[in-house]
């Protein structure tokens, strides 16, 4: 048996058309086989995420939200992005940050990432996710070291979304203190992924493609998925990022994982002609998600309308972002800079909660772990997959 050594050696064994194919071809019977099943395999979620899966959106749902309250209870964790810096060396047709554009580009100083993070701490977070473009010559693992340790006393747990950085960048965050690393990859369509990605670094598919194992090595406590709803057909690109959490799962089986449905949003110079995926759609991946996998964080941001993400509460998502603000120094620095892309859900997160609790549900603005038990943890151990 070929020895697997990364999700790649998995995933150049599949091919994109075949697997479309595959799933336009689930028919009712594969989805209530999916529905009745104890272990649902990679098989059954394409059938749940299929077009024959519609009519039985219902039971779905139900499905869904039995085993969000088993795992999960009432909660909905809430958290906010603080933007580091809109600096990127890299061309991408869908983001606001995009290197070609003429904006003014920040990076927040030591003092003005202070002022962010006490601002986003008097909102009552106590869990932020750090986000940059990608500047790896100008904003690197030193530059997030040092933001980690100024911002670690306002904050029990911190993520953080950059650029893919080598296993030992990873070990650096690990040491910091870092509980999350979130990394997309936007598609798994590899044949169209440089019209989306021109140039710079992100253009490199194979690469950041392995960038969830450099983080599994590295035993970060949890890895983030996802991908760019609107690039690529969102059913086979889901498949494919169901795929990769099937493999991290039985690999780095200590860590913990979420997936993020990130829908394109406008911003400057970005185009919105792509595949387009219906809220009945994204209803529907989300709880196809949550049967897949119970003990999946499933997560869904601000640039969802609000009364998308006040009905989808009760349906799969455990996590929420609240007042967002996609630009550096956004809180307390610089509003008025440029946003990466467009929020639509610009309720105060004191309304987000309210609108939760209104549900039934209980806001918890932190993770389960304290930041200073963080390094305590001991480094994941990995198995063949």
């Amino acid at each position: 048996m070929k020895t697997i050594n990364s999700f790649k050696d998995i995933f150049d064994t599949c091919n994109w058309d075949e697997t479309q194919q595959s799933i336009l071809a689930k028919t009712e019977t594969d989805v209530l086989r999916a529905l009745e099943s104890d272990k649902v395999s990679t098989e059954d979620f394409k059938a749940l995420i299929s077009p024959a899966a519609m009519p039985f959106l219902e039971p779905i749902l139900q499905k869904s939200r039995a085993k969000t309250l088993k795992r999960f209870g009432n909660t909905i964790q809430l958290y906010t992005p603080l933007y580091l810096s809109n600096e990127c060396t890299n061309v991408c047709t869908y983001c606001g940050f995009s290197f070609n554009n003429n904006i003014r580009r920040k990076i927040l100083t030591p003092d003005e990432i202070i002022k962010e993070a006490k601002a986003i701490k008097s909102m009552g977070f106590d869990h932020v996710l750090l986000v940059s473009g990608e500047a790896n010559g100008k904003v690197g693992v030193n530059y997030f070291l040092e933001a980690i340790r100024l911002i670690s006393p306002f904050f029990s747990t911190i993520s953080i979304e950059v650029q893919p950085l080598a296993e030992e960048g990873y070990q650096a965050l690990y040491q910091s203190g870092v509980y999350s690393v979130l990394v997309y990859q936007e598609t798994y369509r590899k044949d169209n992924y440089r019209n989306y990605h021109t140039k710079g670094k992100k253009s490199n598919f194979d690469y950041r493609l392995e960038t969830p194992d450099r983080i599994g090595k590295a035993g970060i406590h949890k890895i983030g998925l996802g991908v760019l709803l609107g690039l690529e057909d969102w059913r086979t690109d889901s498949f494919f990022c169901a795929l990769h959490l099937d493999y991290l799962s039985k690999k780095y089986w200590r860590t913990k994982y979420s997936v993020s449905f990130p829908r394109i949003r406008p911003a400057e110079g970005v185009s919105m002609n792509g595949a387009h995926i219906a809220d009945r759609e994204l209803v529907q991946l989300i709880a196809a998600y949550r049967i897949f996998n119970e003990d999946i964080e499933l997560s869904i941001s601000t640039r969802e309308s609000e009364k998308f993400r006040d009905n989808i509460i009760r349906l799969g998502i455990t996590t929420m972002s609240a007042g967002s603000k996609t630009n550096p120094g956004g809180y307390a620095v610089e509003p008025e800079s440029l946003e990466q892309f467009e929020i639509d859900d610009a309720r105060s997160p004191a309304e987000v909660a309210e609108m939760i609790k209104s549900k039934g549900y209980e806001p918890v603005w932190k993770d389960w772990e304290r930041f200073s038990d963080r390094n305590k943890l001991s480094n994941p151990a990995t198995i063949d997959a």
